[in-house]
């Protein structure tokens, strides 16, 4: 009895670190690239993906000025490739594992494009897309991982996830990321095995 009350309170605790959708934990930075997610549909993918801003470059304020529609195309000559790009992930995560949040995952966040996993098409109406600032291919910080972990698990509590799979599975042959860089054996190690993933 007393371990069945344990447990409740601590699911309480881990909802409580939700509010409409916005995670307590990271710092909110709200992007007008999102949409109504369709009626009926549970949220119950990851989609963990890779970017970097110019590409293979940490830190700076590029990202959020990309996502938030923000971004001045002339300050690299990369951003002039994004012209017009209107994007959103839920969350970014650093390469120090601070958490930025983009988008309530109440919303639909457009992050996967045109994208299918396991015959439904169109994830960003059914998933959690999770940007990780890093380089495609390249390795990634121990702390992202950390962070990672603590918000799959966070998330789970309020919403039905299942999965967690790159970008490159959901839109193989158009994405490569998050890329041979990124270690699924250590997510998987640090989830507890609390979400299926067939990729290996």
């Amino acid at each position: 009895m007393k371990g069945a009350l344990r447990q409740r309170r601590w699911r309480q605790v881990r909802r409580g670190n939700w509010s409409g959708g916005w995670w307590r934990l990271a710092r909110p930075v709200p992007s007008p690239n999102v949409g109504v997610r369709p009626a009926e549909v549970s949220v119950d993918l990851a989609v963990v993906h890779s970017i970097s801003l110019p590409p293979g470059r940490y830190g700076g304020p590029f990202i959020e000025r990309f996502f938030t529609n923000r971004l001045d195309l002339g300050a690299h000559p990369y951003f002039a490739t994004l012209k017009g790009v209107e994007v959103s992930a839920h969350f970014v995560i650093r390469r120090d594992g601070e958490v930025l949040q983009f988008a309530s995952v109440e919303a639909r966040a457009w992050h996967a494009g045109r994208s299918s996993w396991r015959g439904r098409d169109n994830c960003n109406d059914f998933s959690l897309g999770i940007e990780l600032e890093g380089l495609e291919g390249e390795p990634f910080a121990a702390v992202q991982y950390r962070a990672l972990s603590r918000l799959l698990k966070s998330a789970r509590q309020v919403w039905p996830l299942q999965e967690v799979v790159g970008h490159e599975h959901v839109a193989p042959g158009r994405k490569g990321d998050p890329g041979p860089g990124f270690d699924w054996a250590r997510l998987q190690r640090r989830l507890r095995r609390m979400f299926r993933h067939d990729l290996n």
